[in-house]
C-alpha cells in the first residue's frame, strides 16, 4: 500500500513539473514576440551590450542611470523612433529573466522628455510615387530574362497586393489560386497576423498585358518548372534559376534600382494606400487588402504631401 502511493506522489510530480516547463515555454514564447521583432531585438541588444563594454557597465540589470546615460549617447545619433526600439529591446531581455527594468524612474523619464523635446518625434516615412511613376517603370521591363521577369513579378505582385517584403519573400508557389477572375494569395502569417489565421489578399487582371500582375505571375511559375516552394527565388550568375528563396533586402534594392532611390520597398505598400484613396477606395476597401486593423493606419500609411491633393478645400463651391 505505501509503495502504491509513493509511486502516485512520485507520478503527481513528475506532472506538475512537466506542466511547469510547459507554462515556462508557453510563457517565454510570448515574450519573444515574433521572428521579425526577435531578429531587431538582437541587433539593438548587440548594441547595447557593446555599449555597456566600452562603460565597464553590467548589461543587466541595467539601472536608471545606466538607461539615462545611454540615452544621452543615442540622442547624439538615432532618431526617437530608433531609440525607443532600442529601450524595447532592453525592456524584453529583462522581462525574458524575470528582472525589473527602472523606466519609470524620474531621471530617466526626463532624459527621454529632453530628447523628445529636441529631437522631435516625427518618422522618416516611405515615400509613395504616382500610377505613372509606376506604369512607366513596368512598361520598360521588358522580362526576356529570368532576373527582369521575376523583378517584374514582385514589383506588380508588391503594389497590387500591398505586400510588405518580408510577406512577399515568404510567399510560395502553393499559396497562390488562379481563376477567371484573378488570384487569391493565402497567408499564414504576417506582421499583423502572428497566429496563423490564414489571411487572402485578391489581386486582378489588367487590360494591359505589361501591366498585369496576374499574366506576369502565371509566366514567372511557369518558367520555374514548379508547383512547390518558395515563389521568389535569388538568381545566380548568367540568369540561371536557383531555389533558394529570395532575401527581403533584395525586394528593397530592386525597388530602388527601378523606381529611384528615395524609394524603398514599404513604398510599394504606401503607393497602394495612397493612390486607392485619391482613387476614391474607402478605408474598409483598403483594409480588405493591406490587412491593418484600424482606419488610423490607414490615415498613417496615406502619403498625400502635395497639400492640393485631396483637400476639403476644393469641395467648398465657390
Amino acid at each position: 500500500m505505501q509503495e502504491i502511493s509513493s509511486n502516485i506522489s512520485s507520478q503527481a510530480l513528475a506532472n506538475v513539473q512537466t506542466l511547469a516547463e510547459k507554462v515556462n515555454a508557453y510563457g517565454r514564447k510570448g515574450l519573444e514576440g515574433a521572428i521579425n521583432t526577435q531578429r531587431a531585438y538582437r541587433a539593438d541588444l548587440k548594441h547595447f551590450n557593446t555599449w555597456c563594454e566600452s562603460q565597464q557597465i553590467s548589461i543587466m540589470p541595467a539601472s536608471a542611470s545606466t538607461l539615462s546615460a545611454y540615452a544621452a549617447h543615442l540622442a547624439d545619433t538615432h532618431k526617437w523612433a530608433s531609440i525607443n526600439r532600442r529601450f524595447a529591446a532592453i525592456k524584453k531581455l529583462h522581462e525574458l529573466n524575470d528582472v525589473t527594468l527602472p523606466t519609470q524612474d524620474r531621471q530617466f523619464r526626463a532624459v527621454m522628455e529632453g530628447i523628445k523635446r529636441v529631437k522631435g518625434i516625427r518618422q522618416q516615412q516611405a515615400p509613395a510615387f504616382n500610377i505613372k511613376e509606376i506604369k512607366n517603370v513596368l512598361r520598360a521591363i521588358e522580362s526576356n530574362t529570368n532576373t527582369s521577369l521575376r523583378n517584374k513579378a514582385i514589383l506588380l505582385l508588391g503594389f497590387t497586393g500591398a505586400f510588405r517584403r518580408s510577406e512577399l519573400v515568404a510567399l510560395n508557389i502553393e499559396d497562390l489560386t488562379f481563376s477567371e477572375e484573378g488570384l487569391i494569395v493565402s497567408m499564414q502569417s504576417s506582421k499583423t497576423n502572428q497566429y496563423g489565421d490564414c489571411e487572402e489578399k485578391a489581386i486582378f487582371y489588367s487590360p494591359e498585358t505589361a501591366l498585369c500582375p496576374v499574366r506576369t505571375l502565371q509566366t514567372w511559375i511557369s518558367t520555374l518548372a514548379r508547383d512547390t516552394g518558395p515563389l521568389f527565388v535569388r538568381i545566380r550568375k548568367g540568369d540561371q534559376l536557383s531555389q533558394e528563396r529570395l532575401s527581403d533586402k533584395t525586394v528593397n534594392d530592386l525597388v530602388k534600382k527601378n523606381l529611384g532611390e528615395k524609394y524603398s520597398a514599404h513604398s510599394l505598400r504606401a503607393s497602394f494606400i495612397t493612390i486607392a484613396k485619391l482613387n476614391g477606395a474607402d478605408d474598409s476597401e483598403v483594409m480588405r487588402q493591406t490587412k491593418h486593423k484600424t482606419s488610423a493606419m490607414i490615415i498613417r500609411y496615406t502619403r498625400l504631401e502635395n497639400i492640393k491633393q485631396h483637400n476639403a478645400a476644393m469641395k467648398l463651391g465657390l
